[in-house]
């Protein structure tokens, strides 16, 4: 048992503070209100990013496997339109790390997020030039080793996320995070309104990531057919594909997710699976929605519409807010 409080990290503005919700995380990111933007792959591109940013939030730019130089470029896109910081989603496993790790220091990125690795060994150099470490977590134990070696924060991923997953819930694993750990926890994986945010809250997180939401904004550059897909997503429209390689991803149902599985229960090998996978994702977001991956998390069921990010933004804080008793500026 804890005798942690509730929501003990959290000060809600009244009065004159309004619709503030300040945290660990908005001192430590600069940004008015503690939300970030998913770093989707082939999704979080600048546009979306600054948007999210210029909103109050945290956006993300999504380095995935593409090279540096596209990184440079969407970085100076997302600076042309929106002077507040933009952060970099980096995978630790990309073919073009060492290029995208120079990039990032040269355009003297505030705000890394960090998934499929562990950014220890870069540590020292980032902390050097002043950036602020983030990365994704899908367990405790992984979350106590990182925050030994010195991030700044940590981002606890549900199963119930889009993409690339975990075995533990948001609702489980969030309270264990926040017991453990001194750092600032983020809570991340089926939460797209201001109900899903306030409860990640109630269990001690400091902030919160949203992904599939933002899907659906309006700056989003996914095609307008993936994004009907999410709008169309009901309670069970998702499901895990690829367990039996140690990778499991979350999707959409579709042509491809049917044939993935099938194959699967049939005994193919991991290699053969990442040869049928391979540029499923970028198919989808170029429109391709029934041959390609379209990943997306649970709470696809609960998103209703297209509309600029501002606006989610707004909508999550004030439910949020509205659901959380006041507790001084």
């Amino acid at each position: 048992m804890t005798n942690r409080t509730p929501f003990a990290g959290v000060a809600l503005g009244s009065g004159k503070g309004g619709r503030k919700i300040k945290t660990r995380i908005t001192e430590l990111l600069g940004i008015e209100y503690p939300i970030l933007q998913g770093g989707m792959a082939w999704v979080a591109t600048a546009e979306l990013a600054a948007a999210v940013s210029e909103a109050g939030g945290l956006g993300l730019i999504a380095a995935g496997n593409a090279p540096g130089d596209w990184l440079r470029a969407e970085i100076k896109k997302a600076r042309e339109i929106t002077s507040k910081p933009v952060g970099v989603n980096l995978m630790l496993l990309s073919p073009h790390l060492e290029e995208v790790l120079q990039v990032i220091l040269e355009e003297q990125v505030p705000v890394l997020t960090t998934g499929a690795g562990n950014p220890g060994k870069y540590l020292p150099t980032w902390k050097e030039a002043g950036i602020k470490v983030i990365p994704v977590v899908n367990s405790v134990s992984l979350a106590q080793r990182l925050e030994r070696s010195g991030v700044d924060a940590v981002i606890g991923e549900g199963m119930e996320a889009g993409g690339h997953i975990g075995t533990e819930t948001t609702m489980v694993l969030i309270p264990q995070l926040v017991d453990k750990l001194k750092i600032p926890v983020i809570a991340a994986g089926g939460i797209a309104d201001g109900r899903g945010m306030a409860a990640a809250m109630i269990l001690g997180a400091e902030g919160v990531q949203v992904g599939t939401r933002f899907l659906c904004a309006e700056e989003c550059q996914v095609a307008p057919a993936y994004k009907e897909m999410v709008l169309k997503a009901k309670d069970r429209a998702t499901v895990v594909t690829g367990s039996s390689t140690g990778h499991p991803v979350r999707v959409l149902k579709n042509q491809f997710a049917q044939k993935f599985l099938a194959r699967e229960a049939d005994g193919a090998s991991p290699a053969e699976l990442e040869t049928l996978g391979a540029g499923r994702l970028a198919a989808a977001v170029r429109g391709d929605v029934k041959e390609g991956s379209v990943m997306a998390g649970q709470a696809a069921a609960l998103v209703e519409r297209i509309e600029p990010a501002a606006k989610i933004i707004e909508s999550l804080i004030s439910e949020c807010r509205a659901l959380l008793p006041p507790r001084g500026d």
